[in-house]
């Protein structure tokens, strides 16, 4: 069953280090994964407002799990946690 892995944004705290994290997405290559949605338009509905989203779908959730875990990603995620405030998990889909 796919599973989604999802970032929101919440508040930008260092853009240097957010732009350092911005070569993230060269980290997804060997995964099966596809970017279902990076930073595009969005309408708050309720919450705290957020900056901007992301969704990742992979197959299971193992597979989201080894490339959230692995060290390809966790080597570039340490700018994310400098660059902003986020919010971050893994949903499984239906």
């Amino acid at each position: 069953m796919a599973a989604y892995v999802v970032f929101t944004r919440e508040q930008t705290l260092d853009p240097q280090a957010l732009a350092t994290y911005a070569q993230a997405p060269d980290k997804l290559t060997g995964h099966p994964v596809t970017v279902r949605v990076g930073y595009g338009e969005f309408e708050m509905l309720e919450g705290a407002p957020i900056e901007g989203a992301v969704i990742l779908e992979f197959p299971d959730m193992d597979a989201a799990r080894a490339w959230y875990h692995g060290d390809a990603y966790q080597a570039i995620a340490r700018h994310r946690f400098r660059g902003a405030r986020y919010r971050a998990f893994i949903v499984q889909g239906t």
